[in-house]
């Protein structure tokens, strides 16, 4: 096997007829980049994708098939022919490890150097250092995010804004960082692997922002007496899940690691992931911690997979589909009966509400909000919960201590009481109506997202909410189905491509335009993927290939 870093924008050479599998760096070089592009880590990544990337590829199509079957009305179930490991009540899993006991507080966010600074001097338990949904992945930010990593593990990060401010660690206690890499189904362009075969293409993004993350961190961080820890995304079956148990297993044997010592928290946030949590941490169970509730994306993959289904699977404005809808409720009581069952950890999800430090009425507002979800997350036995912004991290773990009190978890919590079938996890009729103002805010999110995301920000604070990819999924979703599903708003206006793309026109021209915006750009990509007659899986698969290739 070779390993090649290219120069800047290589041109395209033929594949020797003599075939050895290996990488090609086609990003620019960045500051610093060469110590996160090492030849070792280059060739771990090799390694990588030798092994695993042709079974990424078949669980990709599985997923293709699935959607298939869902969208011509075979819905998803419990699975029959693994009946016996729900039934065997022997089996635990790893759960918590080092500094991963007590997680009642976990703080969300991109992984860049300002961020990474703020989150470590949070006060959280758990810092979920995210280079999925939280961050846009321009070459500057997948490399960049690696390289604030890599110095906040060895305690050598600062930072200094354009207007001079310095930004330090300073607190005592730092959180422990879990990193959530890229989804199965993203691939990072700016590096090209080549097999044996002589088949080239772009590289796994899961792959790359794992692979990079472990090696240059896994055994520095045990020394600290921490470890590798991951949060796993978009997760759609057991059989995703146990590639990534093989390939935390490949990577503790090439590192020289303890079998067992990197542990995963699952985020449940797909509908098919629903009907497998128990399978999900049977096959990972020698390195699964807990699983989380992804309340957002699990909305958007109910969308997703019901778009074509009929009216009985439309849902209303997005702010209607709240936690204390039933098939919500259903997903997250199951969530935490299942991990309590198998001795892992069940964190909660992420409340959009944010505090605005100019605006006390708005604060305010957003510590109710919060402390309502917060407080009903414990009470059904959630061991742990998110936050997006460091001035609600008091406010969550009031409502955590109340329940936890001196325990740093509530595991113990069996939650006999729940039972959930399948029918219930399927019911998402909500009894309210979609609106105007629903079908424009959807809009006007959704715009705003994907302008600052093309401007390379995954983290956005629109209207008093922080909000992520999983944000304009939902916004574009859901006006995709309420077109093709002939839905009409609570006023009787009928939400059609023509009534859509003049709310766009206007909202567009509503918006206070500034140098260098990308506004333009993503009216584009919203006239796609929303009003479009294909529904793209993931409008951040043609974003990237489109806008953010070489940027």
């Amino acid at each position: 096997m070779t390993i090649t870093q290219a120069a800047p924008h290589p041109t395209q050479t033929a594949t020797p007829a003599s075939h050895r599998s290996r990488m090609e760096v086609l990003g620019p070089a960045l500051d610093r980049s060469a110590e996160i592009l090492t030849p070792e880590a280059l060739q771990f990544l090799t390694d990588l994708h030798d092994r695993f990337a042709s079974t990424r590829h078949e669980r990709l199509a599985d997923r293709q098939r699935r959607r298939y079957e869902i969208g011509n009305g075979r819905d998803p179930k419990f699975r029959d022919d693994t009946r016996h490991l729900r039934e065997d009540t022997t089996w635990q899993v790893a759960g918590a490890g080092p500094g991963l006991e007590d997680r009642r507080v976990e703080i969300t966010g991109p992984t860049d150097p300002k961020m990474t600074i703020n989150a470590m001097n949070s006060g959280a338990r758990v810092w979920l250092a995210d280079q999925e949904d939280a961050t846009s992945p321009t070459w500057r930010n997948v490399i960049g995010g690696q390289l604030s990593l890599f110095d906040a593990i060895r305690d050598q990060l600062s930072y200094t804004s354009p207007e001079g401010k310095e930004y330090r660690v300073t607190a005592e206690r730092t959180p422990t960082i879990v990193m959530r890499p890229r989804g199965w189904h993203l691939v990072e362009k700016h590096i090209r692997f080549t097999d044996t075969h002589g088949q080239a293409g772009a590289a796994s993004g899961s792959l790359v922002d794992f692979g990079l993350y472990a090696f240059h961190n896994a055994r520095e961080l045990v020394a600290r007496g921490r470890g590798p820890y991951f949060y796993i995304a978009k997760l759609e079956s057991s059989e995703e899940a146990k590639l990534w148990d093989d390939i935390f297993t490949f990577t503790e044997r090439t590192l020289g690691l303890d079998h067992g010592t990197i542990r995963a928290t699952v985020l449940i946030e797909t509908l098919p992931a629903a009907f497998e949590m128990e399978e999900i941490l049977y096959v990972m169970r020698d390195h699964i911690a807990g699983l989380n509730a992804g309340r957002w994306d699990y909305i958007f993959s109910i969308i997703k997979n019901y778009r074509g289904r009929g009216a009985r699977f439309v849902l209303p404005d997005r702010s209607e589909v709240t936690m204390t809808v039933p098939f919500m409720r259903a997903y997250t009581e199951l969530l935490v009966q299942t991990c309590h069952k198998r001795g892992a950890h069940a964190i909660g999800g992420m409340s959009a509400f944010i505090p605005n430090r100019r605006d006390p009425e708005v604060t305010a507002r957003a510590e109710e909000k919060v402390r309502a979800d917060k407080q009903r997350e414990a009470t059904d036995g959630f061991d742990g919960t998110w936050v997006a912004h460091p001035d609600l991290i008091p406010v969550a773990q009031a409502e955590f201590d109340a329940v936890l009190g001196a325990n740093p978890n509530q595991v113990s919590r069996q939650r006999d009481d729940v039972h959930v079938t399948a029918a219930q996890l399927l019911n998402v009729h909500i009894g309210r109506e979609i609106t105007d103002a629903g079908v424009r805010d959807n809009v006007s999110i959704g715009l705003r997202y994907i302008e600052a995301w093309l401007r390379g920000l995954g983290a956005v604070a629109i209207d008093n909410l922080m909000e992520d990819a999983a944000t304009a999924e939902i916004s574009r979703s859901q006006i995709w189905q309420w077109i093709h599903q002939d839905q009409s708003t609570a006023e009787g206006t009928r939400i059609t491509r023509d009534w859509v793309a003049e709310v766009l026109r206007e909202t567009l021209d509503s918006f206070e335009r500034f140098d260098g915006d990308r506004y333009d750009d993503a009216a584009e990509l919203f006239t796609d993927v929303a009003l479009g007659d294909d529904f793209p899986t993931f409008l951040t698969v043609p974003a990237y290939s489109r806008y953010l290739v070489d940027a």
